[in-house]
């Protein structure tokens, strides 16, 4: 069978933007605040790596970038002040995973190892100084030490991290299933 590349890389991005949101939608939907924002990011940071490790970089940077968007358009996301912020740490931890994650080292998984500390070490540094430090007090005017502010801070590490720890055990699987 003999596919065009761009209509294959157009439908895997679309199949991950369409899995994503509507995982986020699912776990935002039916489980409790604030179990949901560790459930939800863990898988949404999931996707966003296992998209950039299968489908290369410009789809995982699309889908890096419209995740945040389209859940507010429905009405689950951020708030719209956010959502940019959200989107750069999203394309920071995309980056990072595909030129560190595809990285061939002499020990096996190395790279995913390390692909996972410094992409999930990024993404929190990027929405910790975007959203904490820039659009929590001073686009959307809030106090210092409320809920946004701790949800935007070492929730968002430990999410990224949980995320990456996912993708490298289904890595595999996703790999061989969609022949990468």
């Amino acid at each position: 069978m003999n596919i065009n590349k761009n209509v294959l890389w157009i439908t895997r991005t679309a199949v991950f933007i369409a899995a994503t949101v509507a995982l986020q939608a699912l776990t935002v939907l039916t489980i409790p605040p604030p179990g949901n924002q560790f459930v939800t990011g863990t898988i949404v940071n999931m996707m966003l790596i296992l998209a950039v490790m299968t489908c290369k970089l410009p789809t995982g940077v699309i889908v890096a970038s419209v995740t945040p968007v389209i859940p507010t358009l429905l009405g689950f996301g951020p708030l719209w002040p956010i959502v940019p912020f959200i989107s750069a740490g999203n394309i920071v931890l995309v980056i990072m995973w595909h030129f560190i994650g595809n990285t061939k080292l002499p020990v096996r998984h190395l790279s995913y190892i390390l692909a996972l500390v410094i992409a999930a070490s990024a993404k929190f540094s990027v929405l910790y100084l975007g959203v904490v430090t820039i659009a929590i007090p001073y686009i959307l005017g809030l106090p210092e030490g409320n809920m946004l502010s701790f949800m935007f801070s070492y929730p968002q590490l430990i999410t990224a991290s949980a995320g990456g720890l996912c993708a490298i055990i289904v890595l595999p699987v996703i790999r061989k299933a969609i022949r990468v």
